[in-house]
C-alpha cells in the first residue's frame, strides 16, 4: 500500500556531489510547475500517499514553488517533510529569513545535508547554522550525513576484500567518481537488491518528467500519461523487464539476463545495477530514465 510520495521538485542544484546518485548539476533539466504539483499531489492523495516529501536537486531554489507546495500538501491532509543542502544558510539572520515561512505549514520533518560533500568544514557548515536556527523557530530538524566509501584496516578488513564504511549508494554519479581503489568481487555475490521494496513499494519518487520511480532511474509509469492510482494498481513487478530479474537474483541476476558490464569487478550492490542498466538505456527508453540520472544527455 503505498503512503509516501517523494517529489523530485527539481533535478537543477548548485553543486555537484560526487555521491549524488541523480547526477545533479547546476542547470539540470527539470523542474515541476504549479500546476503539475498540483495534479500530482491530487495522484498521490487518490492513490493513497498520507506524506510526501520535498527533494531535488535543491528544493529551495525554488523557493516561492516550494512554499506553494508545503501549503497545497498541507490543504490536501498530507504530512510534509523537506531536504535542502543549506545553501542559503550564510548566518543565522539569513537562515531565519529562509526559514520563518515555513513555521505554519505543518512540515513534519526537515532534513539538512551535512557533510563533507556539501561543506568543506563540517564543523561549521551551513546545515549547523540553518540546524541551529531551526531549532529556535520550533521546525523539526535532523541531519543527513552521507559518508564516503572507506576500507577497514587489515586486520578488521574482512577476508574478501568488502568495503565495510561508508553510507554513499554507488549509483549515479558516485558509480563513476567513488569507486576508485575500492576493492571489487564478482558479479555472482551481488544477488538481492537490499535498498529498495520493489515487490510491494510503500512509497515513490515522481520526478518533474512525470516519471514514478521505484529507485531513482527505474521508472514503473508516468503521471502525465497514466494516474498514479492506476500505475500502482498495475505494477506487476515480476514482468518489468528491470525489477523482475532484480526480484528473482538481485543485481546478479539482472547482470545473467541482459550481460555482464565490462568491468573488472563490482564494488557493490548498486555499482553493479547502475552500471547494468546504463547499459541498457537504449533498450529500455521508457523504464529506464531520465538518460541524464545516468549521467547521459
Amino acid at each position: 500500500m503505498l503512503s509516501g510520495l517523494h517529489l523530485l521538485l527539481t533535478y537543477n542544484c548548485l553543486y555537484e556531489c560526487d555521491h549524488c546518485f541523480l547526477y545533479c548539476h547546476p542547470g539540470a533539466e527539470g523542474t515541476f510547475t504549479l500546476a503539475q504539483l498540483e495534479r500530482a499531489l491530487d495522484q498521490g492523495v487518490e492513490a493513497g500517499a498520507s506524506s510526501v516529501y520535498l527533494e531535488g536537486g535543491e528544493p529551495f531554489l525554488y523557493y516561492p514553488l516550494l512554499l506553494e507546495a508545503l501549503r497545497l500538501a498541507r490543504v490536501r491532509g498530507l504530512d510534509t517533510g523537506l531536504v535542502s543542502n543549506c545553501y542559503w544558510a550564510t548566518g543565522e539572520r539569513d537562515a531565519e529569513l529562509w526559514l520563518k515561512p515555513l513555521r505554519d505549514l505543518g512540515l513534519v520533518d526537515l532534513s539538512f545535508s551535512d557533510d563533507a560533500f556539501h561543506s568543506e568544514d563540517p564543523a561549521q557548515s551551513p546545515a549547523k547554522v540553518a540546524a541551529r536556527v531551526a531549532a529556535a523557530l520550533g521546525l523539526p530538524v535532523g541531519s543527513i550525513c552521507i559518508e564516503p566509501p572507506t576500507i577497514a584496516p587489515s586486520p578488521a578488513r574482512a577476508a574478501d576484500g568488502a568495503v565495510i564504511g561508508g553510507d554513499v549508494l554507488l549509483k549515479g554519479r558516485a558509480a563513476d567518481k567513488l569507486v576508485e581503489d575500492l576493492p571489487r568481487q564478482t558479479f555472482e555475490r551481488f544477488d538481492t537488491c537490499p535498498h529498495e521494496e520493489l515487490e510491494t513499494p510503500g512509497r515513490v519518487h515522481v520526478d518533474p518528467f512525470g516519471n514514478v520511480f521505484v529507485c531513482q532511474g527505474i521508472s514503473i509509469g508516468n503521471i502525465w500519461q497514466r494516474p498514479l492510482q492506476q500505475i500502482m494498481q498495475e505494477y506487476d513487478p515480476a514482468a518489468h523487464p528491470i525489477v523482475g530479474p532484480l526480484l528473482r537474483g538481485g543485481p546478479a541476476e539482472l547482470a545473467r539476463v541482459y550481460g555482464v558490464p565490462d568491468e573488472s569487478g563490482f564494488v557493490e550492490h548498486c555499482h553493479l545495477c547502475f552500471l547494468v542498466r546504463r547499459g541498457l538505456l537504449e533498450r529500455f527508453p521508457e523504464m529506464l530514465r531520465p538518460a541524464q540520472v545516468y549521467g547521459r544527455g
